[in-house]
């Protein structure tokens, strides 16, 4: 009996898969799990069921058409071939295209994305901006085909004759249109400042409509320096420019009807606003009339001395107190001081002199005490008028002792 390597095993397995037909372009219903997603762009994951699970690869080539980012738990309908990887000894499935079950690539990939920029905070009011209420110029992202472009031209020119209005033609659907769109609105910001920006397109199939879903357009949109009006299929589309536009129109034509006022509401306006200006004036005026035909009545106005003859009087009286306050005021100071003069004098040493005393003085100190001279002392008397030299003679025995202790 012959012996076969593990390469013969595998290839000639290989070999086996390769010649049944119903391995190839076969669809398989599952549910994924261990997704991984490499560098390179290759993908790998398993497929897998109740019973039972597949190993699955989609290369690169096959993976960067997918609309949608394959998750985990995902329930999907892969469509591919079965075969043998060689190296392993494992078969698997290489994948040719994705699909979720139970739902369309393209509204699964919507919903993915909304969530995610939704996440990031794109889609927030507090970064939507207002419109200008009298736009001079606005620019037009839109296809140069198609109705789109005459309706907002026509429905702006009959609101508001004088606005001047830029279009930067793009491709609105097919391969390189979200590019297109994008680099337009890019464009506006940074080469041709306009007021308002008009986006959008005319109605169609979700996938028609796709451009105005794919990331580089919602993030281009909310990049605008310049409000965005989103005018994108009919009333019932929705995209996620429309989400990220600072305003969204049902259609283009609304888009104008958005971006310019009517001239003809505004001149009803005016006149509104003339007609009550000028009524206002008129209640003023009125108002005022009649506030001063009451001050003409009033007894101030009517005799004015009657007033002033009270308010002299009155200030009379008050000046007759305020005399009266002074004078009492000026006497009782008079008295106060007159009495601290006499105080004073009584303690003025010179009025002591006056009354016949005699003050003695040693070296320019006041002699106060007997134990502060002794015999032979010089002294000074000094007088009412004028100064006289003594001598200290003796000092009593009994006084200087006494006074000795006294002072101690």
């Amino acid at each position: 009996m012959a012996i076969h390597s593990v390469s013969q095993v595998n290839k000639f397995i290989k070999s086996m898969f390769e010649r049944e037909n119903v391995l190839r372009g076969i669809m398989i219903r599952g549910e994924i799990s261990n997704f991984k997603c490499y560098p390179s762009g290759h993908c790998y994951f398993t497929l897998k069921d109740a019973g039972g699970a597949l190993k699955a690869v989609m290369f690169k080539s096959r993976a960067q058409h997918l609309r949608f980012q394959p998750v985990n738990g995902l329930k999907v309908v892969a469509s591919g071939t079965i075969s043998v990887y060689e190296r392993d000894g494992a078969y698997q499935l290489y994948v040719d295209s994705l699909a979720p079950e139970g739902t369309g690539d393209l509204q699964l990939a919507f919903e993915q994305l909304k969530a995610k920029l939704t996440e990031e905070g794109l889609f927030d009011q507090s970064w939507k901006k207002p419109l200008p209420v009298f736009p001079k110029r606005i620019g037009i992202v839109t296809s140069l085909a198609g109705a789109v472009l005459r309706d907002i031209y026509h429905v702006s020119k009959h609101r508001w004759p004088h606005i001047q209005l830029l279009l930067h033609p793009v491709q609105v659907q097919g391969e390189g249109s979200a590019e297109q769109i994008a680099a337009a609105i890019a464009f506006f910001n940074e080469k041709c400042p306009v007021d308002v920006l008009i986006v959008g397109r005319g109605g169609g199939s979700m996938e028609d409509l796709w451009s105005f879903n794919e990331e580089c357009v919602v993030r281009a949109i909310f990049a605008s320096k310049i409000p965005v009006i989103s005018a994108v299929g009919h009333e019932t589309d929705f995209t996620l420019a429309d989400f990220a536009a600072d305003v969204r129109a049902a259609t283009p034509s609304n888009a104008a009807e958005l971006a310019v006022p009517d001239c003809r509401e505004v001149a009803r306006h005016i006149v509104n606003l003339k007609a009550r200006l000028t009524s206002q004036v008129k209640k003023g005026i009125e108002s005022r009339r009649l506030r001063l035909n009451a001050c003409l009545k009033s007894p101030v106005l009517a005799s004015p001395q009657t007033m002033l003859a009270a308010r002299r009087q009155r200030l009379d009286y008050l000046l007759g107190d305020l005399q009266r306050l002074t004078e009492k005021s000026v006497t009782t100071k008079k008295h106060r001081l007159n009495l601290l003069l006499e105080r004073l004098d009584g303690m003025n040493p010179a009025g002591v002199l006056r009354r016949g005393y005699a003050v003695a003085e040693k070296r320019g100190k006041l002699v106060t005490r007997v134990a502060e001279v002794k015999p032979k002392d010089k002294l000074q008397l000094i007088l009412q008028d004028g100064r006289v030299p003594v001598e200290v003679l003796s000092v009593p025995e009994a006084e200087a002792v006494k006074a000795g202790k006294e002072g101690q």
